[in-house]
């Protein structure tokens, strides 16, 4: 499991973006957003740095990347 936040994710559109980017990476089984806290919770295999670059490429900044 990966958790991280992403500060800039301010609306349920952000949320979708987020969740459709995770979901062209390989390994993510799972993905949990809180909107309201902005956490970000990745099931599955996925390697840190593809989760990052997956989020950045949708144009949203990572933070504290961590396996869980």
């Amino acid at each position: 499991m990966l958790s991280f936040k992403v500060p800039d994710m301010s609306c349920g559109g952000c949320a979708a973006s987020v969740r459709k980017a995770l979901g062209t990476v390989e390994g993510v089984q799972e993905v949990e957003v809180d909107l309201a806290t902005k956490d970000v919770r990745v099931a599955g295999s996925a390697k840190p740095d593809l989760v990052r670059a997956a989020i950045e490429k949708a144009g949203f900044e990572v933070e504290g990347l961590s396996a869980a």
